[in-house]
């Protein structure tokens, strides 16, 4: 297990520094000049010279590249161009947010889908399971933030249950933590919930066929436990499958939640690092998204051994 783990890690080194040169090219090829972003329309060329050579700009592509990646190697993901602060500072001071919305977003979606994807399997071709293959549908056809701003419309404007939007830390308090984290929450499960549901629901179908589930049942077993001790049990490897994947991506539905709920998180760091042309900053977020994304992988592995002990690394 642990050799198994090391090479993992070992092998996501390449992956990670291709990401980071990649990401490098893309965005310095791409139209934009954050000397302008800074200086403004009405700067003269002479100051754009000298503020792009104080930041390091008029310099070869290949030596940004490899100062870059040196001081990345040092644990110096660089500075903001716009705002002069660490890169890392950023990033920590925004982490907050991300977390407490992703970790909410996991939950409500396991917790949902699962059940739900169980009972339409156990009710097939049924009303409640053409309700639920429904929702699904339509969690896969409705953008996020059309889904947001319909709660944001309902439960905050009109029942004014829920504020509508920004962000509260856990340290001000659960209550008005967890207020403004419900509705968010909400919208970026959504589509989640319908992909975690199908993907549960036609496992669970595959296996209830099984001599074990006959068996099962002939023992007398409620049905209940037929399907969450037996079916469920069974058909877990593809849904964690499923369920990793969902985690990662709900790296690009942060970007657009935390927009539409006013959430000072990292996607909006992405987003208001991208209209600002700041390199650095954007840099550093990709490769931590990156990173987070191998990590859930290498998760995602192990646990195929915890629910399927035929599985041996």
């Amino acid at each position: 297990m642990l050799s198994f783990i090391i090479k993992r890690i070992l092998s996501a080194i390449p992956v990670l520094f291709m990401v980071a040169i990649l990401v490098f090219l893309v965005l310095r090829l791409a139209p934009g000049d954050p000397a302008v972003m800074i200086a403004g329309p009405n700067a003269t060329p002479d100051q754009l010279q000298q503020l792009r050579e104080s930041m390091g700009l008029t310099r070869p592509l290949l030596e940004q590249l490899i100062i870059w990646l040196t001081n990345m190697a040092h644990g110096d993901m660089g500075t903001s161009l716009i705002s002069g602060k660490p890169a890392t500072e950023l990033i920590m001071d925004r982490f907050g947010p991300t977390l407490a919305l992703s970790l909410s977003t996991v939950v409500l979606a396991i917790v949902v889908a699962i059940p739900l994807g169980v009972v339409a399997a156990w009710q097939r071709g049924k009303v409640l399971d053409r309700l639920v293959m429904g929702l699904s549908v339509l969690g896969f056809s409705v953008p996020v933030f059309i889904i947001g701003y319909v709660l944001i419309l309902v439960f905050a404007r009109i029942l004014g249950w829920f504020p509508v939007q920004g962000y509260q830390p856990l340290s001000n308090g659960f209550v008005p933590f967890a207020q403004r984290l419900v509705l968010p929450s909400v919208a970026l499960s959504f589509p989640y919930i319908a992909l975690i549901a199908r993907i549960v629901r036609t496992n669970v179908i595959e296996v209830m066929n099984e001599d074990y589930i006959r068996t099962a049942r002939a023992k007398g077993l409620k049905e209940s436990a037929v399907l969450m001790g037996h079916a469920l049990g069974n058909a877990a490897v593809p849904i964690i499958t499923i369920i990793g994947v969902s985690i990662a991506m709900l790296i690009g539905g942060v970007v657009v939640t935390e927009s539409v709920f006013n959430i000072p998180g990292l996607g909006r760091l992405v987003l208001e690092s991208v209209l600002a042309r700041d390199y650095t900053v954007i840099q550093a977020v990709i490769l931590l998204f990156s990173a987070i994304y191998v990590v859930i992988n290498l998760v995602v592995d192990l646990l195929y051994g915890v629910f399927d002990p035929r599985i041996r690394y």
